[in-house]
């Protein structure tokens, strides 16, 4: 199918594109540069007069699917129930894709939005087969995963034995590829293994060690980060440091950034590790030291895992942490497992902006994100929902973008926490341009997703057009048009269609002779059989896995 869109003010970064009038036209799904003679061809035709284009938005961290987010939904069946109940009194007629937080119901909310490509960034291999089978079933956006290794006891066990370097990087691939995941996730290195040997919640520095092992969170972080190098996986290794949520903990996060010795490496929702421990509460923000360090550290990049005042639940594979802040429950109750080589924790939470903490959690959040220079190396997040439900995010633009805006919210918070934070003191705001590169062209980039991000010639047809006369918050709520492939599927913030959409994943080269010593681990540590952490891809869609190398 061929189609044009005519007039739009484009906001493309990979083209250095700031709002100028271009018309975008697409054939077969991809977006075309036709020579003058073909553009009669191009019959369907949709004004964008007055209207904002981008490419599709892409969110690189958003727990979306597996097995944490299925307890999560167990935990919680208030939310589908209030959902419902508010909207059969409104008379309404419910159709199923309505309901949250099912799978079709995250791939319809996020299209509504803009966004056509969301990443799982916590799959346990063991819970692998699970998670994609629920992926394929998240319709209208594209998706990925990052396979979780840093506290399974093989590799623990290798490091140990100095099985050496290559020994590991097949390690590494396997888990990967049999996970069909496009990076490599690393969660409190050590640290959740040093817990479940002893059920002890305490802090676990970088060079701290686990005992059984011997081995240290920094030799970990190391090998694997070597691993991502030399297998060339686009993906910096994605990292959930140490210590997440305590007090003090700047000092973790910016020896982690030290630790990757210049090599590439992301740094995951780091609001939650922006806490220093200074003042009456022994509670304060570390937000200017943290940028300061990302700033000066080109190798780095980051989301943020921005705090929003709604109700939500916290879901997680470091069950350290999730253990410490089943106290904190809200409701309360809370779910803990553990299953071989991995676990995870549910917690049901709500930041209240009259709270100390949670009112300086949001405010160093958008101090980080507003003090961190490069938008290239800056993610729009709110780890999903850790910090707050994806649905959260035009209501966060608007923060970074309006200043008056912003000003009010922050005359709403805790006044001891307004007083400390460094918040009310920045001036700065995002352009249509920076958000453009935070949610789309960045993101696309640091994924090795190579064909999306932009609406330069050969990329895939993911758009999305705006109305910039709404208030920003509304207009990145509901966006006038999207396409998925070249297809229409978001007309006026209503869904028109459901789409079948892929999965990213890599196939990576390895010594296949590394299966006979994981077979043997298997054998004699495990319930499962190697063979049943392999994805066999017969039990999918023929299309529902796409490589990306």
């Amino acid at each position: 199918m061929k189609f044009k869109i005519i007039n739009g003010e484009v906001f493309d970064p990979t083209q250095k594109l700031n709002g100028q009038k271009r018309n975008i036209y697409v054939n077969n799904g991809r977006i075309s540069l036709p020579k003058q003679s073909e553009i009669p061809e191009y019959k369907t035709c949709y004004d964008a007069e007055g209207l904002i284009v981008m490419a599709g938005a892409i969110d690189i961290h958003s727990h979306i699917a597996g097995g944490n987010v299925n307890n999560a939904r167990l935990l919680t069946p208030e939310i589908h129930a209030n959902f419902l109940e508010h909207n059969l009194n409104r008379k309404k007629i419910l159709p199923s894709f309505n309901s949250r937080w099912t799978s079709e119901g995250t791939g319809y909310r996020y299209a509504e939005m803009g966004f056509t490509t969301v990443v799982e960034p916590a799959v346990l291999p063991i819970n692998s087969f699970l998670t994609q089978l629920e992926l394929e079933k998240i319709p209208m956006i594209d998706k990925g995963c990052l396979a979780v290794v840093g506290n399974d006891n093989f590799l623990l066990e290798a490091l140990n034995k100095k099985k050496g370097q290559s020994y590991i990087d097949d390690y590494v691939a396997w888990n990967i590829n049999s996970s069909k995941s496009i990076g490599l996730k690393v969660i409190n290195a050590g640290g959740t293994e040093l817990f479940k040997q002893t059920g002890e919640s305490k802090s676990f520095l970088l060079d701290d060690v686990v005992p059984e092992y011997g081995v240290s969170s920094r030799q970990i972080l190391e090998a694997l980060n070597i691993s991502n190098e030399n297998l060339k996986i686009p993906h910096p290794v994605h990292v959930h440091c140490n210590n997440l949520g305590m007090a003090g903990n700047i000092n973790s996060i910016i020896n982690t950034i030290e630790a990757a010795q210049g090599r590439r490496m992301h740094l995951a929702h780091i609001q939650f590790y922006g806490y220093d421990n200074k003042g009456k509460k022994s509670f304060s923000s570390g937000s200017r030291e943290l940028a300061d360090s990302v700033n000066k550290n080109k190798n780095i990049s980051v989301d943020i895992g921005q705090v929003m005042f709604k109700p939500t639940v916290t879901i997680s594979s470091d069950i350290w942490k999730q253990n410490e802040a089943k106290s904190n429950a809200n409701p309360k109750k809370w779910m803990i497992s553990e299953v071989e080589d991995g676990g995870g924790g549910v917690v049901p939470y709500k930041y209240n902006d009259k709270n100390y903490v949670n009112a300086l959690q949001w405010a160093i959040g958008l101090e980080l994100f507003l003090l961190i220079k490069d938008p290239w190396r800056v993610f729009l997040t709110t780890d999903h929902p850790n910090g707050a439900p994806f649905t959260s995010y035009p209501e966060l633009i608007r923060l970074l973008m309006d200043i008056d805006f912003r000003n009010s919210e922050i005359s709403k918070i805790n006044s001891h926490a307004r007083e400390v934070s460094y918040l009310k003191s920045i001036k700065r705001t995002y352009s249509f341009y920076e958000i453009c590169i935070m949610t789309r062209a960045a993101p696309a980039k640091v994924l090795g997703l190579n064909d999306k991000g932009s609406l330069k010639e050969g990329s895939t047809a993911d758009i999305a057009i705006y109305d910039p006369k709404k208030p920003i918050d509304k207009m990145f709520s509901s966006a006038e048009y999207v396409f998925k492939n070249g297809i229409e599927i978001v007309k006026k913030g209503q869904i028109l269609r459901h789409l079948k959409t892929s999965t990213h994943c890599l196939k990576l080269n390895y010594d296949k002779n590394i299966h006979k010593q994981i077979q043997n681990w298997f054998n004699n540590y495990y319930s499962l059989r190697l063979d049943e952490f392999e994805i066999d891809e017969d039990f999918f869609d023929v299309d529902n896995f796409r490589k990306i190398n």
